[in-house]
């Protein structure tokens, strides 16, 4: 089998098979362009079968492809990293044309309506002053400040059980109260967008880490409510507010292609 194969950024609703006007992934200069079946298209450069780092770069150049598609296309993103390898009886780009856009044409077109006119934007929020947020922690729960009191005056052998127990129990209280104002944030957003993803957060002090999908005709709108969070919270929380950027916290198209047999008579397999 080559060691060459095409890099898959995304697929769009597109019937035209084109270049570009920019370079792929990988700095070698190789031009994007689209594969195409029908009225969808795989946009795609040629690539080395290799596993490209996660780094800026290459994160970045990945990103650079779709981005230049959201304005016009409707897209649906690949997971970084994609490579479609050619095999005994197709190339590259066939595989791709046959056994990827024709093969899952109506998942493909049912996924591309469900995205039409949507785009993602990303919103994480975080306490700025974790001092104080803490003091409220205290304030709020009695057990707590009752404990911490038990602790400065308390004998040394028992400090370390009720220190444990301590940890713990702040540890619950931050949890509820970081539930709370991202419950009270998301609820102003509510009506505005039309899926939400809640992510990992990250940090005692990340509040949320969400991603929304809208419709276009509705980022001014959206937009708006971030102004309104902003100033509501703004000696509390600050707004990190990313977007439009391409879906990919709610597309996820997922294709095993079946390579040839190798030397050991196994078959080998790559996931898009």
């Amino acid at each position: 089998m080559s060691t060459e194969g095409k890099y898959i950024y995304c697929i769009i609703d597109d019937h035209e098979e084109k270049d570009l006007g920019m370079e792929g992934i990988g700095s070698r200069g190789d031009r994007v362009h689209t594969v195409v079946f029908e009225d969808i298209a795989a946009v795609v450069s040629n690539s080395p079968i290799v596993k490209y780092p996660i780094s800026k770069e290459n994160t970045l150049a990945h990103m650079k492809v779709m981005e230049k598609f959201m304005d016009d296309y409707t897209i649906l993103p690949a997971k970084f990293g994609t490579i479609a390898g050619g095999s005994k009886r197709r190339n590259p780009q066939d595989r791709i044309k046959i056994e990827i856009l024709m093969a899952r044409y109506i998942e493909v077109k049912d996924l591309l309506t469900r995205m039409t006119n949507k785009i993602e934007l990303g919103l994480k929020a975080v306490w700025m002053d974790m001092k104080t947020i803490f003091k409220e922690i205290v304030e709020e729960n009695k057990d707590i400040e009752i404990l911490k009191k038990r602790i400065s005056t308390g004998n040394t052998a028992k400090s370390l059980s009720h220190r444990i127990e301590l940890g713990e129990m702040v540890k619950k209280a931050l949890e509820a109260k970081r539930i709370e104002e991202e419950l009270e944030i998301l609820k102003m957003l509510d009506g505005a967008y039309s899926e939400l993803r809640q992510n990992k957060i990250f940090g005692d002090n990340m509040i949320t880490n969400s991603a929304f999908l809208l419709e276009k005709h509705r980022i001014d709108e959206f937009d708006n409510i971030i102004e309104q969070l902003n100033s509501a919270y703004k000696d509390r929380i600050r707004f990190k507010y990313v977007g439009p950027v391409p879906p990919c916290n709610f597309v996820e198209l997922v294709i095993t292609l079946k390579g040839d047999e190798d030397e050991r008579g196994k078959e080998s397999t790559s996931r898009i």
